[in-house]
């Protein structure tokens, strides 16, 4: 199999999906993610990325639908007083409207695909995945943990652009390109999250090792398997 999802090539090879893209930053899950309109509290990312009053998409709503009312954080949550921010994985264990239900972009590396991928690729939420980012040298694990806008593939965590050495503002960080990453479909493992980073680090040491490493990786993406 061969995808073009936008502009990107997504190679199969052994059980892997391969590509080389940029890296947009997602704040969703992060306590701080968003803040109401007029509050002035210091949020990671624009308001407007989240929706507008009758069409929410990136906030959890009293009703659990896009024309209801932001659910405000209590006294008790992570962050009093800002929105409720979902990801697509989540802590099955915890209700809805409790934040930590959900991944936090802040603390954990983090993948988000675009139904494409889902739906041509294999790719479900708990899969993991090895990120690079060629100009920093640097390697990071990752969990697929939100789902992206479809056409775009790109996008991660405040985290995992941290861990790169990438400007982590979902206002005005990423890269544009020279970010590549081998994800293994299938890959998840139950319970889905939450999961600690030493284990999912230990996992997707161990694919990389069976598939052939970092090395493997860049020749998939110079054209030779």
């Amino acid at each position: 199999m061969h995808l073009t999802i936008g502009t990107v090539g997504v190679h199969q090879v052994d059980g892997a999906l391969a590509w080389e893209a940029g890296l947009a930053i997602d704040a969703d899950g992060s306590p701080h993610a968003y803040a109401p309109a007029g509050s002035m509290l210091p949020a990671r990312d624009y308001l407007a990325n989240a929706g507008r009053s009758g069409h929410w998409w990136g906030v959890v709503t009293d009703n659990g639908r896009a024309d209801g009312e932001p659910i405000l954080q209590g006294a008790g949550d992570p962050a009093p007083g800002y929105l409720v921010s979902p990801t697509a994985l989540v802590d099955k264990t915890r209700h809805v409207r409790d934040p930590r239900r959900y991944v936090d972009s802040d603390t954990v590396p983090y993948l988000a695909v675009p139904r494409e991928l889902r739906e041509q690729g294999g790719v479900r939420m708990g899969d993991v995945a090895l990120v690079a980012y060629w100009p920093s040298a640097k390697l990071q694990a990752a969990i697929v943990a939100d789902a992206g806008p479809a056409g775009k593939l790109g996008e991660g965590s405040i985290a995992l652009a941290e861990r790169l050495g990438i400007p982590s503002s979902a206002k005005d960080g990423g890269a544009s390109r020279h970010v590549a990453a081998v994800l293994w479909p299938g890959s998840r493992r139950e319970p889905r999250w939450p999961r600690t980073a030493e284990d999912i680090e230990a996992q997707v040491a161990d694919l990389l090792a069976s598939w052939g490493g970092v090395e493997r990786l860049r020749k998939v993406l110079a054209g030779a398997s």
